[in-house]
């Protein structure tokens, strides 16, 4: 969020939402390289455990989110055809053709 003199909320929603430009670094630039470093360490971090943890937080009693949404997303993770966090990440970077990613 460079320049700005406010903050993106923590949330993938926010984080597709950075992507589309406009503020911060992506600024006047319509095409952009993302290099995403440790990107190794980041996806095994960004795993499994990770991500059940993310999915069983939503399913919180009093939660605000969509309870079926989130009871399906991590029914597929635990039969091993769900996404983990970072394959997330990545999907989202994926769907903005104007960004590379560059994992190293």
């Amino acid at each position: 969020m460079k320049d700005e003199d406010w903050e993106l909320g923590e949330s993938l929603d926010a984080f597709n939402d950075l992507l589309y430009g406009g503020f911060g670094a992506m600024k006047g630039h319509s095409n952009m390289q993302l290099i995403w470093l440790n990107a190794e360490r980041c996806s095994k971090a960004l795993g499994y455990n990770i991500t059940k943890e993310y999915y069983l937080n939503k399913l919180m009693p009093g939660s605000i989110f969509n309870k079926d949404f989130h009871r399906q997303k991590l029914d597929e993770l635990e039969a091993g055809i769900g996404q983990t966090y970072f394959q997330i990440i990545v999907e989202i970077i994926s769907d903005h053709p104007n960004i590379q990613l560059v994992c190293k």
